[in-house]
């Protein structure tokens, strides 16, 4: 039979009962009051699920590799620039600096292609490390031929051995795209992470130079440009086990001939001549300011804003396809690029320049992320590191195209009407862009047919 009992603190009642052998306790909850809160749980339930970046470093090796090629990708801004203010002060002449810096970009152009070619074939720690100690040895004899007062053609021959240094970045995206397989949204963070990458190492990298060469000696920057390029080069090719697997015979055609791949090769060169005119216009205007000095630091705020633009869009999942995306993205860098020639034409002011500069680089890394995942999609298996330099080397050409164009423009015209350059190339790569989707269009109407 059931024996009463008073009430527990809190409210809750017990009743015991005695049966044939045995005593029986009914708790019967907190009818008569509330029940204790449970303790809270402890462990991943109470922590936020990690974001795109963190997961995407959580990847087995991701961060080895990732740390030993930002050490190499960084001397790709320091390279340029130690190799003008050494020649120009030892031998007093920009324009034998500009010539040589010139060489080397279009030795690039032309070898870039096949060392990244050798790359996919036979491995990247096989052809990387020995073509980067050529384009190392390259750097040592061109600071020689400065210091020694070589001929101008030993610079010339010199720069041009360090064409051979590979392409850092697509190496990176390469193992990105090992390792992630076929998810477009992590890849699409890595592109963007990739991007940002290449921004903050362009920011960085002339400043460091620059730095360099002024406080200690003029072939500072290029000695530890040098340094920096063959550490991180051995560091990274080190890990081996995110290394993709060589292809030494592929069946697919050359990334060049790949359905839709000029089209987009087209669009990098067009995005160049952007990044080469803006440059130069820029020194320019700074320098009609009477703060040359500070074009420098206006510059790092447009790949500022691209970095940080790039992030973001890392972050962030768009909708839609890539294809529809592109035109949107350089439509938007082609806007943005209209507010510098706005600024420059009204008040003139280079703070406010500096700010235009700002936003009008918001727009450049999202292009350049959806541009590299088209790249990346269109290229043949097996020869991906081929089709993104490729890519680079739309881009340098461009580079090389718009630092001409825009030079010319602020020479016989005005640096305010050089900021029309990068609008009017922007432009050309909206046109070139809305090809380059026509095209793809029916080829996938085609498939789905099928």
């Amino acid at each position: 039979m059931p024996l009463p009992t008073p009430p527990r603190p809190g409210g809750r009642t017990v009743l015991p009962a005695v049966t044939a052998d045995a005593l029986v306790v009914a708790d019967l909850g907190d009818r008569d009051g509330p029940r204790p809160r449970p303790r809270p749980r402890t462990g991943e339930d109470r922590t936020r699920p990690p974001g795109p970046y963190r997961r995407l470093l959580a990847v087995p090796g991701a961060r080895a590799f990732t740390a030993g090629n930002l050490v190499a990708r960084l001397p790709q801004g320091m390279f340029s620039i130690g190799a003008v203010v050494m020649i120009a002060a030892t031998r007093d002449s920009y324009a034998l600096a500009g010539a040589v810096v010139a060489t080397g970009l279009a030795a690039t152009a032309v070898v870039a292609p096949w060392t990244a070619r050798l790359v996919d074939r036979y491995g990247q720690a096989r052809v990387a490390l020995p073509a980067t100690l050529i384009a190392v040895l390259g750097s040592l004899a061109l600071v020689l031929c400065v210091r020694r007062g070589a001929p101008d053609w030993a610079l010339f021959a010199a720069y041009a051995a360090t064409a051979t240094t590979p392409n850092t970045g697509g190496m990176a995206r390469a193992r990105w795209n090992h390792l992630l397989g076929g998810d477009s949204d992590a890849l699409h963070t890595a592109n963007s992470f990739e991007q940002a990458a290449d921004e903050l190492c362009y920011m960085l990298g002339p400043v460091l130079a620059a730095f360099l060469c002024g406080t200690f000696f003029p072939e500072a920057g290029t000695l530890v440009a040098a340094a920096l390029l063959l550490t991180g080069m051995v560091l990274f090719t080190a890990q081996r086990a995110t290394e993709p697997p060589a292809r030494p015979r592929t069946s697919g055609k050359a990334p060049l001939r790949a359905p839709g791949m000029p089209p987009l090769l087209a669009v990098c060169l067009a995005t160049g001549g952007v990044f080469g005119s803006m440059e130069v216009v820029t020194i320019a205007f700074a320098d009609t300011q009477g703060h040359r000095t500070a074009a420098g630091a206006v510059l790092a705020l447009q790949a500022a804003g691209s970095c940080g633009a790039g992030l973001l869009y890392g972050a962030w999942r768009p909708a839609g396809s890539a294809e529809s995306r592109l035109p949107w993205c350089v439509a938007a860098m082609a806007g943005l690029l209209t507010l510098p020639l706005l600024a420059a034409a009204g008040p003139g002011s280079l703070p406010l320049l500096a700010g235009t500069l700002l936003l009008a680089g918001m727009a450049t890394a999202p292009t350049m992320v959806t541009t590299m995942t088209l790249v990346q999609r269109r290229t043949p298996e097996g020869r991906l590191n081929e089709g993104m330099t490729l890519a680079v080397t739309g881009l340098l050409g461009g580079i090389a195209g718009g630092s001409a164009l825009g030079g010319w423009t602020v020479e016989h015209v005005s640096p305010t009407a050089g900021y029309a350059v990068p609008v009017t190339t922007a432009a050309l790569a909206l046109l070139l862009a809305l090809a380059a989707t026509a095209r793809s269009r029916p080829s996938h109407r085609s498939r789905r047919t099928h």
